[in-house]
């Protein structure tokens, strides 16, 4: 189903796609799920609605609200809070995303809804970073992801003001919406020219937690040229979302050697055995990455996807509670690859294969 269709933006297509299917309504019905993308006509962010397991949809709003952005906003993150926190209640959604402003900033913002999406309020900005600009040296920051846990909201994002490293992955936490912690590390490469970025997360089966980045490194170590780069996909699984730094590195490669490349998302499914099924997609390969045995290094195998590859392409499993037709069914939301064309497209996978 095509989600909508847009022109070619700075870098291709519409893409990094996100949604969240809203908790509200009765069980066993479609819930409602709203999504966005980057590179809209439109400043900012739009916000499509879909009452029906995602074949139709309808644009309901836009982040900022309408007539207020300007400039260009990249790398949304949608989230439904499971619990009242930070003054909202339950249910309520928050909106992370990149404001480059004038081109001399790049500003993490962070956005509440309390209307299911069709109006937004400014809440506050996690980091500011200097101008866009993905060369080693310069100081920007990138590509936020959210997590409610215990009693802090986690703003995860790439970190390239730290001079020690070229990028790192990094986040704050807050307790009130506000105002945020200081920078803590999740993860840096061994060498200044390593940039590991676009963190996601997911919690696997029990207290374990996985987080899932590319790793940027040169092709060429002793003279490193930004120009040749290979951004492969590694995770590390921690008991606690904010102590990844104390995790393992971990390459991601399947089974016959075959290693996924850029801007990964990982979900986890708890279809598929007593450990679940852990989903990762990549920008380069239509075909999914899954591992059934909580992250061990020697069980990723490849499941194949009618969706197509996209950057950043976004899985969510559609299980719950009350909720037995949708077991092992993943939503799947997706624009172009990078720097290609193409359109915002959702569909629904079986990890039945």
């Amino acid at each position: 189903m095509v989600v909508a269709s847009g022109a070619n933006g700075p870098l291709g297509g519409p893409s990094y796609a996100r949604a969240v299917r809203l908790s509200s309504g009765p069980a066993g019905s479609s819930r409602t799920i709203l999504a966005t993308f980057q590179g809209a006509a439109d400043p900012g962010f739009p916000i499509y609605r879909s009452d029906d397991d995602g074949r139709t949809w309808t644009k309901v709003g836009n982040v900022p609200n309408a007539g207020t952005a300007s400039g260009l906003y990249l790398q949304p993150y949608l989230y439904e809070l499971p619990r009242a926190f930070g003054g909202l209640p339950k249910g309520a959604l928050l909106f992370a995303c990149n404001d480059f402003g004038n081109f001399t900033s790049t500003n993490i913002r962070l956005y509440a809804s309390t209307d299911s999406g069709v109006t937004w309020q400014f809440l506050s900005t996690v980091a500011q970073g200097g101008p866009p600009d993905t060369t080693n040296g310069a100081t920007p920051v990138w590509e936020p992801f959210l997590l409610l846990h215990e009693n802090k909201l986690i703003c995860y994002y790439s970190d390239q003001r730290d001079p020690n490293y070229g990028q790192k992955l990094a986040h704050q936490t807050s307790t009130d919406l506000r105002t945020w912690g200081p920078v803590v590390d999740d993860a840096t490469g061994g060498a200044y020219a390593d940039r590991p970025g676009m963190t996601t997360v997911a919690q696997l089966k029990g207290d374990l937690w996985i987080m899932t980045y590319e790793f940027g490194a040169p092709d060429d170590p002793v003279n490193p040229d930004q120009n040749n780069y290979t951004y492969h996909v590694h995770y590390r699984i921690a008991k606690d979302p904010e102590s990844f730094r104390f995790s393992e590195d971990t390459p991601l490669v399947d089974q016959n050697g075959v290693a996924p490349n850029a801007a990964p998302v990982v979900s986890w499914s708890a279809y598929g055995g007593s450990n679940g099924t852990i989903v990762v997609t990549d920008n380069d390969n239509q075909d999914f990455f899954i591992n059934r045995d909580l992250g061990d290094p020697g069980s990723w195998t490849r499941l194949s996807s009618p969706m197509p590859a996209g950057y950043s392409r976004f899985t969510m499993p559609l299980e719950g509670p009350g909720e037995p037709q949708n077991r092992g069914l993943i939503f799947v939301i997706t624009g172009a690859q990078y720097g290609k064309p193409g359109d915002v497209e959702a569909g629904i996978v079986s990890l039945a294969g």
